[in-house]
Parts: C-alpha cells; sequence; structure tokens
C-alpha cells in the first residue's frame, strides 16, 4: 500500500522530512477495523511527533490522526461496523497513524461519518472534536444539553483547529463564548463560528473583558501555551472556575495562584482513553456519534480551511509547514492517493 513516512526526523524544508513510501497492507486484530482511508487532516501533534531529532526509524514512520474513509474489513470481536461503513476517526498516537491508504483503527474510537459531509471535511473533525468535547463537558463540567447557558466561557486560541470546534460546540450548548484572535481573518473566523466577542491576545486581555462588561470568566478553555498564559488565567478566572489546558508545560507553573479562588485546573488529551484502554474508551465512539448528528442537524460545520489536494509527501510536508507557521486557521485537509 502507499503511505507516507517519517525516515529521519529532519527540518519540514528538507525533501525527504516526509516520503512516500511502499508497506504491507495491516490485518485486523480482533477489536480494529481495517479502514480504506480517502481523506486527512493536519494537526500540530503530527508536526511535534515529527520534529528534528536524533533518531532513524528502520521501517518509516506513518503518521497523521485525523482520517474519513471506508470500512473495508473488521476483526473477529468487532460489534458496531461492517465492510462498506463510512467513518470517521482520529485514531491512538500509540499505533501507525493514519497518513496510508490503508489503516487499522479501534472501532471503539471511530464512529460513522456526519451524512452531509464528504471525506475532506468530514477528516478535519475527529482530533479538534473530541478534544473540545471532553474538554468543555468532561474535564470544565458543563453540559452539553444546554443546562449551563448564559455561563460564560474564554478560549485562547480561537481561531485554531481546536478553538474553532470549542466555539460551536460552546455556543450549541448556550454558552456566552469570548475568543482570542490577533489577525483580522482569524477574528472573522471566530465570530463566524460563533464567538460573542472577539478579543486581541497580542494586547492584555482584562481591559477588553472589562470593557465588555465581564469581571471574571466563569470557564476557561486555553489551546496555547499554558506557562505563557498562566497568570492571565488566574487573573481572569471566576472563584470557583475551572481551567483546561492541552499544551504542556516546558517549566514549572504556580499553582498557588489559584488557591484564594478555590479554581480547578486540568489536563485534555484526547488520546488518553486509546492510550490506557480506559473502561470508557468507548465513549469516543459515542462522542463522534453525537458530533455527526449536530452536523447533520446544522448545529455545528466542519472546520476544514483548505484543501491541498492529493495525500502525498509534496502535499504532506506543505501542511506541516503550514501548523509550523502558527498562522493556521481551521484545519488543513488532503484528500485522495492518485
Amino acid at each position: 500500500m502507499r503511505a507516507v513516512g517519517v525516515h529521519r526526523y529532519l527540518p519540514i524544508e528538507h525533501p525527504e522530512s516526509l516520503l512516500d513510501v511502499e508497506l504491507p497492507e495491516p490485518s485486523p486484530g480482533p477489536r480494529d477495523l481495517r479502514v480504506r482511508v480517502r481523506a486527512v487532516a493536519v494537526n500540530p501533534v503530527d508536526v511535534k511527533v515529527r520534529a528534528p531529532k536524533p533518531r532513524v526509524e528502520e521501517t518509516p514512520r506513518v503518521l497523521g490522526w485525523d482520517a474519513a474513509g471506508v470500512v473495508e474489513a473488521v476483526g473477529a470481536e468487532v460489534t458496531t461496523f461492517r465492510p462498506g461503513d463510512q467513518v470517521y476517526y482520529a485514531g491512538s498516537i500509540t499505533r501507525p497513524g493514519c497518513n496510508a491508504e490503508v489503516h487499522l483503527v479501534d472501532e471503539r474510537i471511530a464512529a460513522r461519518m456526519p451524512r452531509s459531509l464528504g471525506f475532506a471535511d468530514a477528516a478535519a473533525l475527529p482530533l479538534t472534536a473530541l478534544t473540545a468535547w471532553e474538554g468543555l463537558f468532561e474535564r470544565l463540567g458543563l453540559s452539553p444539553d444546554g443546562r449551563d447557558a448564559g455561563r460564560s466561557l474564554l478560549v485562547i486560541g480561537g481561531a485554531g483547529g481546536v478553538g474553532s470546534m470549542v466555539i460551536q460546540l460552546a455556543k450549541a450548548a448556550g454558552l456566552h463564548v469570548v475568543a482570542t484572535a490577533s489577525r483580522e481573518e482569524s477574528r472573522a473566523w471566530a465570530r463566524a463560528l460563533g464567538a460573542d466577542l472577539v478579543v486581541d491576545h497580542t494586547a492584555p486581555l482584562r481591559p477588553q473583558i472589562e470593557a465588555a462588561g465581564l469581571g471574571y470568566v466563569e470557564r476557561i478553555f486555553n489551546t496555547q501555551s499554558t506557562e505563557a498564559w498562566w497568570d492571565t488565567m488566574a487573573d481572569l478566572a471566576a472563584p470557583l472556575g475551572r481551567i483546561v489546558g492541552i499544551v504542556e508545560t516546558s517549566g514549572p507553573v504556580d499553582l498557588g495562584k489559584l488557591t484564594s479562588k478555590s479554581v480547578s485546573f486540568a489536563w485534555e488529551l484526547m488520546f488518553t482513553r486509546a492510550i490506557y484502554e480506559t473502561p470508557d474508551m468507548a465513549a469516543q465512539q459515542e462522542i463522534l456519534a453525537r458530533v455527526a448528528a449536530w452536523v447533520d442537524e446544522g448545529r455545528i460545520r466542519s472546520t476544514r480551511r483548505e484543501h491541498l489536494g492529493r495525500i502525498d509527501a509534496a502535499n504532506l510536508r506543505a501542511a506541516h509547514a503550514r501548523i509550523e507557521s502558527g498562522r493556521t486557521v481551521g484545519k488543513v485537509v488532503l484528500e485522495g492517493w492518485d
């Protein structure tokens, strides 16, 4: 099968940073779906895993953790899917990625695609939708069913892949959403997704938020550097508020700054359930099924912004370069092998 892999970990400008390769087709395990991949999306995790390091892979390592495709075979214990089903999923960071014609994924973390979307638009959703859903409705303790309508949420990095989904899911749940974005393009995108207020994260946030009549925010979803935003989040968080972060720290942060207001902080990593095969691993199938239903109902939409053409090494290098620039809005996708 055709695939795109990493042999040496090189700067993305190097023509061998990602290579077109031929690999054997994998055989499904008991709980696996074997999927014929039709489209993929690229995320910061791809860039992080591919970042230069002094290591060489004997067998090319396949990256990619956002896919949409067609089930062509199932493992002996699979009960939810059958060949011919159109599915979408993020997969597991501990297994080969989806930048391959044929890919294996555990049925518990896959779901049927939204009926109203094509493969490219569907591939843009899984990783960011799972991150946003788990962060909002599990880590921050909010209700997806409107029981927290009117509560305030600050989304730091509102125009990126995860931020784009956080805004949409939060608005669908009835929250009052404040999003940060700095360029006019990204500010317009955040507004179009439903943000009630967009503030400039290159300037102090408190004066902008106070000017909008908010003293504190009840929940904060940070998609950017945790330590860079720590003091600001501690200042803006409401008493008894909650903060969730998705970017690990490169140094210590002062948890004591949350003490007087009894603010809770939690991490969100959507790969956790698959890494540890947690007892509730199938919750990700349920989340993706609900996201698909919300898409089909018109409550949220795909965040695909750029379509770079077929799935090959050259186009994936271009996609990685866009992610590395830190200026992407929404998601970057590739589709097809010919």
